[in-house]
């Protein structure tokens, strides 16, 4: 039965943030995967393959976000899971809308409200492939 519960990755670095998305995910009938490192995450995500990816930009106090992102869109292997960037970096965001938006890549700025958390994960997961 969990096979049939879409997977989401959630890489941040902040355990809160990861036990409510957690919580919050899961009590929507999604199955969730937590990564609190970096360090190689894009080759993680290659091999679990999840459904989508809830990408912070701010790791470790620098944007790490924009280099895993980069790496997931690029390899042809990630490049069809969607992603959300849901980061406080509200400048760096609104600097890279165009590329994102090219890239059919949704953002959520922090702080947000769970319904729209909730509908972008929707949208994104009904849109898949």
């Amino acid at each position: 039965m969990s096979d049939s519960k879409p997977r989401i990755a959630v890489i941040n670095d902040d355990t809160a943030f990861l036990d409510l998305m957690h919580e919050l995910l899961e009590s929507e009938g999604f199955e969730v995967v937590p990564y609190r490192e970096y360090q190689d995450v894009q080759k993680k995500i290659k091999a679990a393959l999840p459904d989508l990816v809830v990408l912070d930009v701010v790791m470790s106090g620098e944007e790490r976000g924009w280099q895993i992102l980069e790496l997931l869109t690029l390899d042809p292997v990630t490049r069809g899971v969607p992603i959300i960037v849901c980061t406080a970096a509200i400048r760096s965001l609104r600097d890279r809308e165009e590329q994102l938006n090219r890239l059919g890549i949704r953002s959520l700025p922090k702080p947000f409200d769970l319904d729209d958390l909730l509908a972008l994960v929707r949208d994104a997961l009904r849109t898949r492939g």
